[in-house]
């Protein structure tokens, strides 16, 4: 936590309107419900609008429709939550780390390291591999052969980067995350499996966030390509020669089979599936839970899934299902004596 501001200079830092006493002295942020004096609360979603009339925060943020609804001091903006995020980066700004190198960590033959950069305790860069200004690399994390590592980055502790990787400037990898291991590539023959090497890189571009656990392949020939500014949540498996356009944000537990294709500004929902060598549209929305067979041409919200039911329900709709192919069979004998009959 950082020293307070006033709220005027969260709000000419912010590009926010500033709306009442703006001598304010902020400190922190937290909810509505969890606030005090000193503290900064957001509101976003107008479910939680009834809230603003008992928060005990000294400031609020809010949307033009809410400033009414509240006598506190505010920042008014068209995007409360983008205001928060703002304002909780000023307010909690990150720790810097002290440039140099740790002297467990292990520095390859060839590899240059920026003089700015923080390199941790037990921490390996590969022959080749090039580190760049004030990045930060977390203890026991490994960088394999001949990657590059942007400046500014930071790749938490246990991250392993396989050879020839490359991570633009500004990008945040979390701890456990694996970058560049060979995708599923298998030929059978008479039986049994032959590996297929997987020769291709995993690039990843700037401003990109990894988190914990996700696991992004390199590709079988050509690269696996992250493009700018994806959010990656945790426990993500990304096939070979993947290719997740700019801007794109994709939550926890998400499968993509290799060769898949998608777009830029697209937003995956947690636990969804999506089989390989597809092909989806900029702007594609898909449900949480959702299961893609098929390429999406058209921008929209695709859902895949049925919604959580009382158990004896569900099974009643389960076994209906089971038997629509039959119902519709029936169906289409019953239109065609109908049309029979006509005639």
């Amino acid at each position: 936590m950082g020293p307070a501001i006033s709220l005027s200079e969260l709000a000419r830092r912010c590009g926010a309107e500033l709306a009442g006493d703006g001598e304010v002295r902020i400190d922190r942020v937290a909810t509505l419900d969890g606030a005090e004096k000193g503290a900064i609360a957001f509101l976003s979603n107008p479910k939680y609008r009834s809230r603003l009339a008992s928060t005990r925060a000294s400031a609020v943020i809010v949307a033009p429709a809410d400033a009414a609804n509240t006598e506190l001091p505010k920042l008014v903006a068209e995007n409360p939550y983008a205001t928060y995020a703002r304002v909780a980066a000023i307010l909690h700004p990150a720790r810097g780390a002290t440039p140099g190198l740790h002297p467990t960590a292990v520095i390859g033959a060839g590899a240059r390291v920026a003089a700015s950069a923080a390199i941790a305790a037990h921490a390996v860069i590969g022959e080749r591999s090039v580190v760049g200004e004030r990045a930060r690399i977390g203890a026991c994390t490994v960088i394999g052969e001949d990657c590059s590592i942007g400046a500014d980055c930071v790749l938490y502790p246990h991250v392993v980067l396989y050879s020839g990787t490359q991570v633009g400037p500004r990008t945040i990898v979390h701890s456990g995350a694996v970058i560049g291991a060979d995708g599923f590539g298998m030929a059978e023959e008479g039986g049994r499996w032959l590996k297929v090497p997987q020769v291709g890189r995993t690039l990843i571009g700037a401003d990109v966030e990894i988190g914990a656990n996700t696991t992004i392949d390199r590709g079988a020939i050509g690269d696996t390509l992250i493009e700018d500014d994806v959010k990656l949540d945790n426990q993500i498996q990304i096939g070979h020669n993947c290719r997740i356009g700019a801007h794109t944000a994709i939550a926890g537990c998400v499968g993509i089979a290799g060769s898949t294709s998608i777009g830029r500004n697209c937003k995956i929902g947690g636990a969804a599936m999506i089989a390989g060598h597809l092909e989806l549209a900029d702007g594609t929305v898909v449900s949480a839970c959702s299961a893609l067979f098929e390429s999406i041409h058209t921008p929209g919200t695709y859902t895949g899934t049925f919604p959580a039911l009382p158990h004896r329900e569900w099974r009643h709709v389960a076994s209906a299902m089971r038997r629509l192919r039959s119902i519709v069979e029936r169906l289409r004998a019953l239109e065609r004596a109908a049309g029979k009959e006509e005639v």
